[in-house]
């Protein structure tokens, strides 16, 4: 099951970013992933799911945004290996 959120976003703000609305929502996206993921609210896992894209990509984006990649607990560790 999926949920539909739905914000409001000024067209200044779209135009300032220089950004279609479809981008804007997968940027969205991404960045709250790697901030739940960073804030140890969702795993690797979790988070690539939450930003719609595969979890090797999310890894990669996460040193994209200056986010520690290898901050896994070792339940995490324990969990991706399980799922490798």
């Amino acid at each position: 099951m999926t949920q539909e959120i739905t914000i409001t976003i000024p067209d200044e703000s779209l135009s300032a970013l220089e950004i279609t609305p479809e981008k804007l929502t997968a940027e969205i996206r991404l960045i709250a992933a790697i901030k739940y993921y960073e804030m140890g609210r969702l795993s690797t896992g979790a988070a690539a799911v939450f930003a719609g894209i595969p979890k090797v990509l999310f890894l990669t984006k996460l040193g994209d945004y200056g986010v520690n990649t290898f901050k896994l607990t070792e339940a995490e560790l324990i969990e991706d290996l399980a799922n490798a």
